[in-house]
């Protein structure tokens, strides 16, 4: 998990997984859509696909690449006992604002 962490910390990672949450795109699509260079996406794919996040499926010349669920659920995981503090931190301030209405 650590190492999805630091995969997901460019922001241009970030920015491919979101444009793959609507669905399995190929790599020119990426490209137009993200204004970056082709060989940059690229790279980027690399990491994301060694890194489990993304997968790859070729179709004659053209590779498509679709979103990975799997790692992202791992990290949600990860992530639920932070939000139950959250919601208990808000759930708090909810409490306290109401006494203060009164």
């Amino acid at each position: 998990m650590t190492s999805t962490f630091a995969v997901l910390a460019d922001p241009s990672r970030r920015q491919i997984l979101d444009v793959l949450r609507g669905g399995e795109r190929p790599v020119n699509d990426l490209v137009d859509g993200l204004n970056l260079a082709q060989p940059t996406v690229s790279k980027h794919l690399k990491v994301l696909r060694e890194a489990g996040l993304v997968e790859v499926r070729r179709d004659a010349q053209r590779r498509w690449y679709r979103l990975r669920l799997e790692p992202l659920a791992e990290i949600d995981a990860w992530l639920a006992p932070y939000r139950e503090l959250w919601d208990s931190s808000f759930d708090a301030l909810e409490r306290h604002l109401d006494e203060m209405a009164d």
